[in-house]
């Protein structure tokens, strides 16, 4: 089995220290280098190229966000995973918005973080449904009119089976759950979030999710039930 390749970002010597303990004592995970902030995680991921970078967000110089985007925009980009201490925080929100592909607080038990790990490298987002809406519901604010308008342009590509799905992942669901409740395979539903991420040049679910937030998808679905 190849191991993980893991590059931890973090501008606290003492974390890193502990994470890279935590993490290295995996047998499927190798931790290929340490950065203590953006410009850092940069020159090493040119580098080591590793499959996944944990992002601490408040960082010197250039910060985890400015970091995050930067990373996704590659060509062959690496999966990110947010750092944070607030479930809840508009820099976290941002960092997903481009392409980041979850979050774990720092006082994650260290199986959780181990595990969000796994799930990010194995292409799955780090978002349970609860904190997918918490999240969201972070988001309303000021531009919510302006983001609604724009967001349901972007839909507009979309054929109706798949703003079924894009629905179903808005609201956390795995691909199992969409697959019941929609009536299709497990294979259908993959096929119908590829084409999703393909049409609307998005990175991962989690923006797909917060896209049909946006758009006033999920609040529709309520209101028809």
């Amino acid at each position: 089995m190849t191991a993980i390749r893991l590059l931890l970002v973090d501008d606290d010597p003492l974390v890193r220290a502990g994470l890279s303990l935590m993490m290295g004592g995996a047998d499927d995970i190798e931790i290929v280098g340490e950065a203590a902030d953006g410009a850092e995680a940069e020159t090493l991921v040119d580098r080591t190229r590793p499959d996944v970078v944990l992002m601490d967000i408040r960082m010197p110089t250039v910060d985890g966000l400015t970091a995050t985007e930067r990373l996704r925009a590659r060509e062959d980009a690496p999966q990110v995973v947010v750092l944070t201490t607030f479930h809840a925080d508009e820099q976290v929100l941002r960092a997903l918005r481009v392409g980041a592909a979850g979050f774990v607080l720092k006082d994650t038990p260290p199986a959780e973080i181990l595990a969000a790990v796994r799930r990010v490298a194995a292409g799955d987002p780090v978002l349970s449904p609860a904190v997918t809406r918490q999240l969201m519901r972070h988001a309303v604010g000021t531009e919510a009119d302006t983001r609604r308008t724009r967001a349901r342009e972007r839909l507009a590509a979309l054929n109706d089976r798949e703003r079924e799905v894009a629905v179903a992942v808005g609201r956390g669901l795995a691909n199992a759950a969409i697959a019941t409740g929609l009536f299709m395979s497990i294979a259908t539903v993959k096929t119908h979030v590829s084409r999703i991420l393909a049409k609307l040049d998005l990175d991962n679910r989690v923006q797909i999710a917060l896209l049909a937030y946006d758009a006033g998808l999920l609040e529709e679905e309520q209101e028809e039930r």
